[in-house]
């Protein structure tokens, strides 16, 4: 029994200077990882917020279009449609085209 106290009373061996190098690297290495790591987060966080209002922006333009298929055919939408995709023009409305751009 008194060789196991002698045994687990001896102290530890001192960690030389190179082992405190080593861990000093390894601690600013681990450091730099989560800084790093810290940029591709919120990177990806800003990524995740643009997608989701593109998402967003798509949703308002399946439902408007989902609201156009219930409301069915009426001259109105023909009408919008003739103007904006064929440019209908009525008689007595004036055109001005701007060509500075």
């Amino acid at each position: 029994m008194a060789k196991k106290e002698r045994a687990a009373k001896k102290p530890l061996p001192r960690a030389g200077l190179l082992t405190k190098v080593v861990i000093l690297a390894l601690l600013a290495a681990i450091g730099w990882q989560l800084y790093s790591l810290r940029d591709q987060v919120e990177s990806a966080r800003a990524e995740r917020d643009r997608y989701a209002a593109q998402v967003e922006e798509q949703q308002r333009e399946n439902d408007a279009l989902k609201a156009d298929i219930a409301e069915g055919v009426t001259p109105e939408k023909i009408e919008e449609i003739a103007r904006d995709e064929l440019g209908l023009v009525t008689p007595g409305e004036y055109v001005i085209y701007d060509t500075s751009n």
